[in-house]
């Protein structure tokens, strides 16, 4: 017969083993999160682009929520941690993220690798428009390349290439695989754009937007910029009464009476033209600095140039 003394002995052994078999189980789940491969991004646009390049080989960490503004997001310590613990680090940089640049500066100075997408992919510089501005921002380089899916096409293929450098214990060829059906995928998005946007008569191919943000767009698919209704490649400006007569002037001239407005800010700016040029003004949403959720209209790279593209379209065939 087993005494009771003999019952709570037994018992205690099976308590120690399951905390035992418990902790060594945490403690491995903890080593392999720690082991796996990390790429933190910045924005959610090439984080979306450096999913489809890494695939299954890495963890991505995208540090900017859907429909956030780069230019004016923030990290919270525990996202500022994340960039010290990654193998690549991979930015827009040229002055887009704002609020970050110091966290990812940080990072690169303890050691961690860090890639600037912006400025190896033939950046263009801001210019003087009929709205006259951005006058400060003048021959600064433009962060907006994305708008231009060619330069996508190039920054893809480099961040695949600092993938395989930086980033231990990834198969160098399941990378280059994506990053090969991924560059297909943005070719036929270039000739999609091209046959659509031909569509446009040329004398309609005049774009007026909430701030300078398609500046890469205008001069790949052969637009004119007559200006913006926040005269500076940044949201974080706000235009001035002056500014807002100099542009109205600007598409009286150009006989524009379409204005595409970011998604992720409100429409405003844009709404006040209406007052300045009459009822006649459309506002024509795009998505054109931030992804959305998924499902929610530009969850991916490619459906928010998708969208964009057929949202400028429509827009200015009724100009």
């Amino acid at each position: 017969m087993t005494t009771p003394k003999r019952t709570v002995l037994r018992l205690r052994r099976l308590l120690l083993t399951l905390v035992t078999l418990v902790f060594a189980a945490t403690a491995t789940a903890c080593t392999t999160t720690d082991d796996w491969p990390r790429v933190v991004v910045t924005t959610n646009i090439l984080g979306d682009i450096t999913q489809e390049i890494v695939g299954d080989e890495a963890e991505i960490v995208v540090l900017m929520k859907p429909n956030a503004d780069p230019h004016s997001f923030g990290l919270s310590a525990v996202q500022a941690a994340e960039l010290e613990r990654a193998d690549l680090v991979v930015h827009n940089g040229l002055g887009l993220e704002e609020n970050v640049l110091r966290h990812v500066d940080a990072a690169r100075e303890s050691g961690v690798a860090a890639f600037e997408v912006g400025k190896a992919v033939d950046p263009l510089t801001f210019r003087r428009h009929a709205d006259g501005g951005p006058e400060e921002e003048a021959g600064q380089a433009d962060p907006h390349f994305w708008t231009d899916p060619d330069r996508v096409r190039k920054a893809a293929a480099l961040i695949a290439e600092q993938v395989v450098e930086h980033v231990d214990g990834v198969d160098e060829k399941a990378v280059r695989d994506n990053a090969a059906r991924y560059d297909e995928q943005l070719a036929d998005l270039t000739t999609w754009m091209e046959e659509s946007f031909d569509r446009i008569p040329e004398k309609k191919r005049a774009l007026v937007t909430n701030h300078h943000v398609f500046g890469y767009l205008a001069e790949r698919f052969g637009f004119r910029v007559i200006g913006a209704v926040i005269p500076s490649g940044t949201t974080l400006a706000s235009p001035s009464s002056s500014d807002l007569r100099s542009l109205t002037e600007a598409m009286r001239e150009a006989g524009v009476r379409t204005v595409f407005a970011d998604s992720s800010q409100p429409k405003r700016l844009a709404e006040v033209l209406r007052a300045e040029l009459g009822g006649g003004v459309r506002v024509v949403e795009l998505y054109s600095e931030s992804l959305t959720e998924k499902g929610k209209g530009a969850g991916t790279y490619l459906q928010m140039m998708r969208a964009n593209t057929t949202a400028m379209t429509d827009g200015l065939a009724g100009n």
